[in-house]
């Protein structure tokens, strides 16, 4: 009886962790299902002695993989091959894509505002005339305010007069969206470039798929602000593997006919 109350709480205990760890990496919505979840089937698993011992050398697998990432910049090629950055030129536009907003302080996510510092930089050097701003759908929360609203105000405050045009993608909820309603401006517009701001790691799936809408785009992307891309630092790596991750399930869900996010 008390082995089996000592394996109910191991079996909780790495549930437990393997919740934490889930939560961070997937950038999961609803980590607390997810976490209850998890350990309820850590403790069911911890009742039985052959699921137990499963368990075991499944979680010592993952953390050997754990170990190699946070204990090596192992991450730094395959981080490097989701970025294209590419020397900026002329444009008719500037296309800053959405990254995010805190919606409880309604302000832009550090992603988001680097993106739009990017942007700027770009307008500044005279590379293009406007700007594009993403409204985001309700599709993942109806109350948070929209970061083409924010992008916008910012803009105004920074330069009240003479600055930049910024226009609005309406209605968006993944980086096909945007590509889709940039198109339509280019067609409106008779433009024949834009110049595509976004994360590093982001860069390269979001130029193909601006490509695959007809657009001829040059990927101009924003600084890295959740972490160093170089790895120094075990945080860094981390997060890094969070955004491999990301990037991973994504293509994934593309190649299986789902919506990738952005």
């Amino acid at each position: 009886m008390t082995d089996r109350i000592a394996g109910v709480m191991e079996g909780l205990a790495l549930g437990a962790a393997l919740g934490l760890l889930a939560a961070f990496l997937g950038e999961v919505r609803a980590p607390v299902p997810l976490l209850l979840a998890l350990l309820v089937v850590g403790g069911l698993l911890g009742t039985f002695g052959t699921a137990r011992r499963v368990f075991r050398v499944g979680c010592g697998l993952l953390v050997a993989v754990l170990s190699l990432t946070l204990l090596t910049p192992v991450l730094r090629g395959p981080l490097n091959a989701l970025t294209l950055s590419q020397t900026p030129v002329p444009a008719d536009a500037v296309v800053v894509l959405g990254g995010g907003v805190q919606c409880g302080t309604r302000a832009l996510a550090p992603t988001s505002a680097a993106r739009l510092a990017r942007g700027l930089e770009l307008w500044r050097a005279g590379y293009a005339p406007r700007l594009t701003v993403s409204e985001q759908s309700d599709v993942f929360s109806a109350t948070c305010p929209k970061i083409s609203g924010i992008m916008q105000a910012q803009v105004r405050a920074l330069y009240p007069t003479a600055g930049p045009e910024v226009l609005k993608l309406r209605n968006v909820t993944t980086t096909r969206d945007e590509a889709a309603r940039v198109r339509d401006l280019a067609r409106a517009g008779g433009w024949t470039r834009v110049l595509l701001v976004t994360s590093p790691s982001h860069s390269r799936r979001a130029a193909a798929l601006f490509r695959a809408s007809g657009l001829t785009v040059t990927s101009v992307p924003a600084d890295e602000t959740l972490y160093d891309p170089t790895l120094p630092l075990p945080s860094d790596r981390l997060y890094a593997l969070r955004t491999l991750l990301y990037e991973a399930l994504s293509h994934v869900k593309a190649a299986l006919g789902a919506t990738p996010e952005r």
